[in-house]
C-alpha cells in the first residue's frame, strides 16, 4: 500500500535568536532538541517562522538592551514573540517595549518555553519526521560543544544578579553529565567545554553524590568529572574555575593530558580593599602563590580571568594595586570590563562611585598591559609546532585555534592558502608571527598524519 504523503500534517516552524553567555546558548540548544524532537522545523528568518523564541540576556544594562532590540525587531519582522532567559524575570521591561508579546519566562524554563510553543504554534504528531541528532541540536560547530554541569550559585557578589534569578547552586547527576558527553563524543565533537556559575562547586548541593559510571564510581565533583571526562579522548575545557583549594587536584589531570592545561578563572580584581567590597575571596598573594606552583607542575598552563575596574570606591592606589599584581601573574588570555551598575546589584547603593572618565582611564591602562603580556608571551611560541583545531574556512585561508584559545572570547591561529581543510579537523602547525592575541602558522601535516594516541604527535 503506498502511503500518500500529501496527508502529511503540516509542519510547524520556530525562529530562534539566543543572546548571552554559552550558559544560556547551552538553554537554546535544549529548547530547540525538544522541539525538533517533536517535529518542529527551524525557521532560517522571521518570514518563515509561525513563532519566534528569543532567549534573553539580563545580566548588564548593555546586555538588557541588546535583549530588548532583539525583542522588538522580532516583533517588526513576524509579531509572533515568545520571550525567555535572564531578562525574562524582568516582564514589566519587555511589556513597556514590546506590549504584544506572546509569552514570557525566566531562566532555565525549558518546559514552560515548551508549552508555549505548543500553544501558539501546534505541531500534529508525525513518526516520519521527528527525529533529531544523537548528540541533539547545536547552535555551535560540530566539532566543539557546551555542557553545563549545573545551574545557579551560592555566591553573594555584589555587582551580580545572577543567583535572584537563576537561584541557588543545581547540580546535575554525574552520571547526566558524563552520558551527555559521551553522546556529544560519539555525535563528532572533538572539544568539550565545561561550564556553569561556579564550576569548582559542582555537586556541593548533591553532597558529591558517588554513582556507578563504566567499570567503576565517580563523584559529583571537579575532580572526578574531569577525570571521567578525561577518558573521552578529545580536548576538555574548564571554564569559571574559582580558584577554591580542590583545583590544585586537576592541574595533575593536566599534567597527565587527560584534560587541556587551561583555567578560565574569575579574579574580577586583586585588591584587598575591592575584593572585600565586591564580596570576593581576597587571598591574591596565596593565589599568586599557588599560579607559580600550578606552572612548575605543568608549564604550558594557560590562564584566562575577566576583571572589572571601577567597582565603587576603587581607588587609584587599589587599581595600581591590581597592575602590579598581573605584572606578576602574568595572566594569558583577560578580559576587562568597566563596571556598570544592574537594577537590583547591591553595589548599585555602595559610596564613592567611580567617575566614566576614571573607569575608561583604567581600563585603557589595564588592556594595555594585558595587550603587552600576551604579546610577549605569543612572542615566546614562534618556532614551535602545535596541535589547532581549524574552526573555519575561508577563501584566504584556514582559522583555528589552539589549547590556549577558547572559541569566540581567546585568540586565533591563521594558517593563510590552507583553503582545503575541514572544520573540525585536527592538524600540526608551525607558528611562524604572532600580534597582541593572534598568531600565525603554517601547516605541518594533517590529523591523517599523526598517530592520536600518540603524545610525542600531540604535545599541546
Amino acid at each position: 500500500m503506498r502511503m500518500n504523503t500529501n496527508s502529511r500534517p503540516t509542519t510547524s516552524k520556530v525562529g530562534f535568536v539566543s543572546l548571552g553567555c554559552p550558559k544560556a546558548l547551552v538553554d537554546s540548544e535544549r529548547i530547540l532538541t525538544q522541539l525538533r524532537s517533536e517535529g518542529y522545523e527551524i525557521a532560517a528568518d522571521y518570514d518563515g517562522a509561525d513563532v519566534v523564541v528569543v532567549n534573553t540576556c539580563g545580566f548588564i544594562d548593555s546586555a538588557k538592551e541588546e535583549s530588548l532590540g532583539a525583542i522588538k525587531e522580532a516583533m517588526v519582522e513576524n509579531g509572533r514573540v515568545i520571550v525567555t532567559g535572564c531578562l525574562g524575570v524582568e516582564e514589566e521591561a519587555i511589556r513597556e517595549v514590546a506590549p504584544d508579546v506572546l509569552a514570557i519566562s525566566g531562566p532555565h524554563q525549558y518546559e514552560t518555553v515548551i508549552n508555549q510553543v505548543h500553544e501558539v504554534a501546534p505541531q500534529p504528531h508525525d513518526p516520519f519526521t521527528h527525529l533529531v541528532p544523537e548528540g541533539g541540536l547545536k547552535l555551535t560547530p560540530r566539532h566543539y560543544s557546551y555542557v553545563k554541569i549545573s545551574e545557579g550559585c551560592n555566591h553573594a557578589c555584589k555587582f551580580c544578579i545572577i543567583p535572584s534569578f537563576r537561584g541557588k547552586l543545581k547540580s546535575r547527576p554525574i552520571r547526566a553529565v558524563l552520558r551527555e558527553a559521551e553522546k556529544l563524543v560519539e555525535a563528532g565533537t572533538q572539544e568539550l567545554l565545561i561550564i556553569s556559575q561556579d564550576t569548582s562547586a559542582y555537586g556541593l548541593d548533591l553532597k558529591h553524590a558517588e554513582e556507578p559510571w563504566k567499570d567503576g564510581k565517580v563523584r559529583a565533583h571537579m575532580t572526578d568529572m574531569a577525570n571521567a571526562l578525561g577518558d573521552l579522548g578529545v580536548w576538555v575545557r574548564l571554564h569559571y574555575v574559582y580558584p577554591y583549594p580542590h583545583v590544585d587536584e586537576v592541574i595533575p589531570l593536566m599534567a597527565e593530558g587527560k584534560i587541556l592545561p587551561y583555567l578560565d578563572i574569575p579574579f574580577q580584581h586583586a585588591s584587598p580593599k575591592v575584593l572585600k567590597a565586591m564580596r570576593r575571596p581576597a587571598n591574591e598573594q596565596k593565589v599568586l602563590e599557588r599560579i607559580k606552583k600550578w606552572r612548575e607542575i605543568v608549564p604550558e598552563l594557560v590562564i584566562r580571568s575577566t576583571f572589572i575596574v571601577g567597582f565603587p570606591g576603587e581607588t587609584e592606589e587599589d587599581f595600581q594595586y591590581l597592575l602590579d599584581w598581573m605584572k606578576e601573574a602574568k595572566l594569558d588570555r583577560v578580559g576587562c570590563f568597566k563596571y556598570e551598575a544592574v537594577d537590583g546589584a547591591a553595589a548599585n547603593e555602595l559610596p564613592d562611585q567611580v567617575p566614566e572618565d576614571v573607569k575608561q582611564d583604567r581600563w585603557e591602562r589595564f588592556m594595555a598591559l594585558s595587550q603587552e603580556i600576551s604579546a610577549t608571551k605569543l612572542k615566546d611560541r614562534i618556532g614551535m609546532e602545535m596541535a589547532v583545531i581549524i574552526d573555519d574556512v575561508t577563501d584566504e585561508g584556514a582559522i583555528g585555534r589552539t589549547y590556549a584559545d577558547a572559541p569566540e572570547i581567546d585568540g586565533k591561529v591563521f594558517l593563510a592558502g590552507e583553503t582545503e581543510l575541514i572544520p573540525g579537523t585536527m592538524v600540526m602547525a608551525l607558528i611562524t608571527g604572532s600580534d597582541e592575541y593572534d598568531l600565525f602558522a603554517e601547516l605541518v601535516f594533517e590529523e591523517e598524519g599523526a598517530d592520536p594516541d600518540n603524545d610525542a604527535d600531540w604535545d599541546w
